[in-house]
């Protein structure tokens, strides 16, 4: 076998159903597919032939290791999230490079030494148990955490007693989508949950009936009452978090992914937990963004389509609502309550800026950040001054830096070293004009002395009002520093420009996604930037790719999609892609399953036409976008006239959507698609 040459493509047996959806017949040949590879032998074989061909290939490519080994540089930095205070004690996660996994660190003062609190490094022998969400409570005496296995959604909570290290004998089992809040005693520690799945289903049923209960601590999980659920619309899910004075549980829920919610409250303090309307109906986006006493904060997107923020007195039977922060030109991305002020991160043309008000809306300060980029995640509450935010860019590396709020001061808690120069990168940024005159947003990286054209890679996203901020990565900064330039389109679906930005990619408006990023594609070539061009996203952005090589298979070198949701007309039968109809719309309504059909994946791929070569990559565990749409799209691909290059699936094992994948892992698989990309590409190695 050689990198170009042709290759002999198991044969995948095809089924005769046909379905009928909103009076369309519709065939499904690989129906079988859709089967767990876990319990269903069919499946695995197929998935074992599939994974030992692309094995194979990959051997094929020349300097794989090389840039592997330049990965495992680049990738070898501190990694440190923002600290959570708690009883005078800050935890934090942190990654020394290369662990499998991140641990779970305490200091007991802010500037104590760091101890461990939690490795996961113990917890399974090939590394892919991951810590997932974690909360300390509100005296920093506990800590309730989640383990993550085989990057799985499934949650498994245990509880740590911070002073001795040792782990209680709680255990709360299929958690799923869940927040964690302690109760202001520390008593126990309210979680969201499903019903457990039946056997043999747990990575593929529906989940439905999502419910919030409260767990006692030292108790059985078969004693944790029900606080709130909706048997009548048990496609809710609902998310709990407790008011910083301990009175008060705000429950927030939705029916999918567009951020529409509505308001609960619960008074903590009562007799009887009787849950109280603070919001109804599902019409608006509402974030709690910190509380005084029964003051409640929120940014919202009710009559302010860039978002503002709102107080609510809880307490008052009235619950009237007040402007603090009225809605302007740049999107509000973020706010939280610290001490006395209101720390915003709003985003203008894409980059943050970070301000502090008052608790009436007046603009106090700016604060002075680092360069152009992204504040990442912010930290504090209303009981002191001290603030922690992360600031990242192309770049630079996730920092930490530490904020006294009252006079705007910023120092630097953690800092990686830097295994690069970042003086011999150049973070620019541009722009194309979509099919309809929209103009998109494009960051471009590159090496300071690439000037001219050069292999690009080319990263989109496109949906659920998710904004692709400036953010450090080692894989992009691999391609670059093999002199290739790496270019990242802000195109409509995401959440950049606010909610019209949103609405302009999804559901009858999704073509606009998929225009796009043709546009800025094309436009790389235009302005002498691209020599030639791969793209690559994942999930909504595996999609993505999927969707623009149908439609214009002559203008990459090269398609990566990861992890991608390529059936669109059974997407919504599977785990959590029925909260995705928000996006895509339901393939069971006649007018939304025209358009659908207009750009699946699998059912608009265009015999007689020759496309790129595409490396699929799907994993055995991702039970947020199934793997049987990256199966079904390679046998599609694998059985259609579309020319001799290779079209090949990658997939990885013990390993899901993402969340919780070991270091060496993640590396191991962008190297195999770095090489992919840059032999087809023509990136010299």
């Amino acid at each position: 076998m050689t990198p170009d040459g042709p290759i002999a493509y198991p044969e995948t047996a095809r089924d005769d159903i046909v379905e009928e959806l909103a009076g369309r017949r519709i065939a499904d040949p690989w129906r079988w597919l859709e089967g767990d590879v876990r319990h269903d032998e069919r499946v695995a074989a197929w998935v074992k032939v599939q994974a030992d061909l692309t094995a194979a290939y990959l051997d094929t490519l020349p300097g794989r290791g090389a840039i592997r080994e330049r990965l495992t540089g680049l990738w070898n930095y501190e990694r440190v999230s923002v600290p959570r205070r708690r009883g005078g004690r800050y935890f934090f996660r942190r990654n020394s490079g290369l662990e499998a996994q991140p641990v779970l660190c305490v200091r007991d003062m802010l500037d104590a030494a760091p101890r461990v609190l939690l490795d996961p490094a113990g917890w399974s022998g090939d590394g892919a148990t991951a810590l997932g969400e974690w909360e300390p409570s509100k005296d920093g005496k506990r800590v309730v955490y989640a383990v993550q296995d085989g990057g799985s959604d499934w949650r498994t909570l245990r509880v740590l007693d911070v002073t001795s290290g040792e782990t209680l004998a709680d255990e709360v089992r299929w958690v799923k989508f869940s927040g964690l809040a302690w109760a202001g005693n520390g008593s126990g520690f309210f979680y969201s949950r499903f019903p457990e799945p039946r056997a043999g289903l747990e990575h593929q049923a529906q989940n439905l009936d999502h419910g919030i209960y409260f767990h006692r601590l030292g108790t059985d999980q078969s004693a944790d009452f029900l606080v709130y659920a909706t048997s009548d619309r048990p496609r809710l899910i609902h998310a709990g978090e407790v008011s910083e004075d301990g009175r008060w549980l705000l429950i927030s829920s939705a029916e999918g992914t567009e951020a529409r919610t509505e308001l609960i409250v619960i008074d903590l303090t009562a007799p009887k937990l009787a849950p109280k309307i603070l919001v109804r109906g599902l019409e608006n986006d509402w974030r709690l963004a910190g509380s005084k006493g029964d003051v409640f904060y929120f940014v919202t997107d009710l009559e302010a389509p860039r978002r503002r923020i709102v107080s609510i007195d809880v307490g008052s039977e009235m619950r009237r609502r007040r402007e603090i922060v009225a809605h302007g030109e740049d999107l509000v991305a973020d706010a939280l309550v610290v001490g006395d002020r209101l720390l915003v991160s709003v985003l203008r043309n894409v980059a943050s800026e970070l301000r502090l008000y008052d608790l009436d809306g007046r603009l106090m300060d700016t604060v002075a950040l680092p360069g152009v980029g992204a504040v990442a995640a912010m930290e504090g509450d209303g009981s002191s001054a001290e603030a922690f935010f992360a600031f990242t860019s192309y770049d630079r590396p996730t920092e930490i830096h530490r904020l006294d709020v009252a006079s705007a001061a910023v120092l630097p808690y953690a800092q990686p070293s830097l295994s690069f120069d970042r003086d011999s990168f150049v973070v620019e940024q541009s722009a194309a004009t979509s099919r309809d005159g929209t103009v998109i947003p494009l960051f471009l990286l590159r090496r300071r002395d690439v000037t001219g054209p050069a292999p690009t890679m080319l990263y989109g996203y496109g949906g659920f009002e998710i904004s692709l901020t400036p953010g450090f990565s080692p894989a992009a900064l691999g391609w670059v520093a093999m002199g290739g330039v790496y270019a990242v389109a802000n195109i409509r679906g995401g959440g950049e420009y606010g909610k019209a930005w949103h609405d302009g990619g999804r559901r009858a408006n999704k073509q606009n996604v998929f225009d796009d990023f043709i546009a800025a594609a094309e436009q790389l070539q235009v302005d002498g930037t691209a020599s030639r061009i791969v793209i690559h996203g994942h999930s909504n952005g595996g999609l993505l790719v999927a969707a623009v090589t149908n439609q214009r298979p002559d203008l990459f070198a090269a398609a990566l999609p990861a992890v991608g949701v390529h059936d669109m007309l059974r997407f919504h039968r599977f785990t959590a892609g029925r909260y995705w109809i928000d996006d895509y719309g339901d393939p069971g309504r006649e007018e939304d399953l025209a358009v659908l059909l207009g750009y699946s994946p699998i059912h608009n791929i265009r015999d007689g036409v020759d496309y790129p070569p595409i490396l699929i990559a799907t994993a055995d565990t991702d039970d947020r976008v199934v793997p049987a749409h990256s199966f079904k799209y390679a046998a599609a691909l694998q059985t259609a006239q579309i020319g001799l290059k290779p079209h090949l699936i990658r997939i990885e094992t013990r390993a899901g959507h993402g969340s919780g994948k070991p270091t060496a892992k993640q590396i191991e698989e962008v190297a195999d698609l770095w090489a992919f990309a840059a032999y087809w590409s023509g990136l010299a190695v």
